[in-house]
């Protein structure tokens, strides 16, 4: 995976617009419905029929609305300088989060009159869908963080929205070099504008262990100590009580945390805190450089499995989310039988302590990856790969995150002052134009779980290096992840881009300003 290849009223006379309708604003252009990213399934424009935000606007949302409320309510206060109070009750001159049934899982309907809006859905995650899309249509300036003197003005008309794919995620890399809790939500406040809906915590390798495990106490105490990560310089773990803490502010902002011990390769820094999980029985020395596939796990040693079993219940004890991922890539170390022997023992104890297994492509060449129902992230760069299709058609599913796409670590070009480039250079419109529906021979689109965009940590040090290298490609396969087939074009994407950038500037966020968009 790295370096070795490394019910709202319908206006039935309004004309129906698709987002492929609209190459984006230009520069200084009024917003439209169609200018958001991810792009939309459907809207309806209606002219003349916008709605202001006023001293008089209010919030109306109860029960399970109220927390999505909430966060509209604390993203639009400080630009707008409005209390913007939140009701239970209705009336004029309000945002109105409906929960109801009927809409698709994290669909959402919002209508946009000069009289108010409404934004509905099914699931608070639909809610939360729909006020990213709405935030989007005020001005760049709603990002600032002091008031601004604007008239605030959401453009008529109607959208009607729902994701392609169930699962839409971004990988950060906390192992080659760890990042604080505070960088972690900075990038989970980030992706979720973009409608990402899983992070993936990578949380172990060669170089350091980031998460705190009661029962093998020094997997952290030596490798989380200062020293570890790639150059040395990434040192530190997560606590328990830190994991459970981002776990449930990411679910504030419908994110599920996906948690990965990457296993039976990668291993180096557990087998210098416990030399008892190498066959020899001898620490190796401590690792700071970025090669890999020279560790592995003794899969005929008991030890191994006691080791195994007790990493999972502990991780999945602490993490609602439906998926454990075990890793299981560049074992070049194990030999291939072990290697089986390992995924036949390690995926079901997954599936025993209530998760669904999920590894890196490699695991598809055992049948346990099938018998369980894993996820396979497949990272590769071949259009085929048989052992994933007859995976996928004995029953695993696929989340595709070909390296030559959507590895975010990889360099934009010679110049690129971050990263690698041993899977190539990716711009913006690399990340953008592929077909996750298409892009592997004997795997359906049914059978395609989502997308997923990971960040190697290898090259990085702060949240600025994890913006410059995730934006603006990360948007490019959110949009894959989210936006219908028939919406994709990438003339309209990179003028909805380039008009994305003032808002992150106000933001503060570093991005990359690709010379393939013409930025506002």
């Amino acid at each position: 995976m790295r370096l070795s290849r490394l019910a709202v009223t319908l206006v039935v006379a309004l004309p129906l617009v698709t987002a492929t309708a609209s190459s984006g604003s230009p520069p200084g252009g009024a917003i439209t419905l169609s200018d958001v990213i991810p792009a939309v399934a459907e809207a309806i424009p209606a002219p003349g029929d916008g709605f202001r935000l006023t001293g008089s606007t209010t919030i109306t949302a109860s029960g399970a609305a109220t927390p999505v409320a909430g966060l509209l309510a604390e993203a639009l206060r400080p630009a707008t300088g409005l209390p913007l109070p939140i009701i239970a009750g209705g009336g004029a001159e309000t945002i109105a989060l409906v929960l109801e049934p009927g809409h698709p899982d994290e669909g959402y309907r919002l209508h946009i009159r000069s009289q108010g809006v409404e934004l509905r859905a099914s699931r608070p995650a639909g809610l939360f869908a729909g006020v990213q899309t709405l935030r989007q249509l005020l001005p760049p300036e709603i990002e600032s963080k002091t008031p601004r003197r604007l008239r605030w003005v959401l453009p008529g008309g109607q959208i009607k929205d729902h994701p392609r794919y169930a699962y839409r995620g971004a990988m950060l890399d906390l192992a080659r070099h760890f990042h604080e809790p505070a960088e972690i939500r900075r990038y989970i406040d980030q992706i979720s504008r973009f409608k990402i809906n899983h992070l993936h915590l990578h949380l172990s390798d060669d170089q350091g262990w980031r998460i705190e495990i009661d029962s093998w106490s020094r997997l952290t105490e030596v490798g989380g100590a200062p020293g570890t990560g790639v150059g040395g310089r990434g040192g530190g773990f997560l606590t328990k009580d830190d994991y459970r803490e981002l776990v449930r502010y990411a679910a504030d902002r419908h994110i599920t945390v996906v948690p990965e011990i990457d296993m039976p390769g990668h291993v180096n820094a557990a087998q210098v805190a416990y030399p008892e999980l190498t066959c020899d029985g001898k620490a190796p020395r401590q690792r700071t450089d970025m090669r890999v596939g020279y560790s592995s796990l003794c899969a005929h040693d008991e030890t191994t499995y006691r080791f195994v079993e007790d990493v999972i219940r502990e991780l999945a004890e602490m993490t609602p989310g439906p998926y454990l991922h075990i890793g299981g890539d560049e074992a070049m170390s194990t030999p291939h039988g072990s290697y089986l022997i390992f995924q036949k023992r390690v995926l079901p104890l997954v599936r025993k302590y209530g998760k669904i297994p999920y590894g890196w492509h490699e695991i598809a060449q055992s049948p346990a990856a099938a018998q369980t129902g894993a996820v396979i992230q497949f990272w590769g760069q071949e259009s085929s790969h048989p052992a994933v299709a007859t995976s996928v058609a004995d029953g695993a599913r696929v989340v595709l995150s070909p390296a030559d796409r959507v590895y975010l670590d990889m360099r934009y070009d010679l110049l690129t002052p971050l990263g690698l480039a041993w899977a190539g250079h990716i711009e913006v419109r690399d990340a953008y134009d592929w077909d996750p529906g298409r892009l592997l021979y004997g795997v359906p689109e049914e059978k395609v779980l989502g997308v997923e965009a990971p960040l190697w940590s290898e090259t990085l040090r702060s949240s600025a290096d994890i913006e410059f290298m995730a934006f603006p490609r990360l948007p490019a396969i959110a949009e894959l992840g989210w936006s219908p087939r028939s919406t994709h074009d990438w003339e309209s994407f990179r003028a909805r881009l380039g008009a994305y950038g003032p808002r992150w500037t106000h933001q503060g966020v570093r991005f990359h300003r690709s010379t393939q968009i013409h930025w506002s």
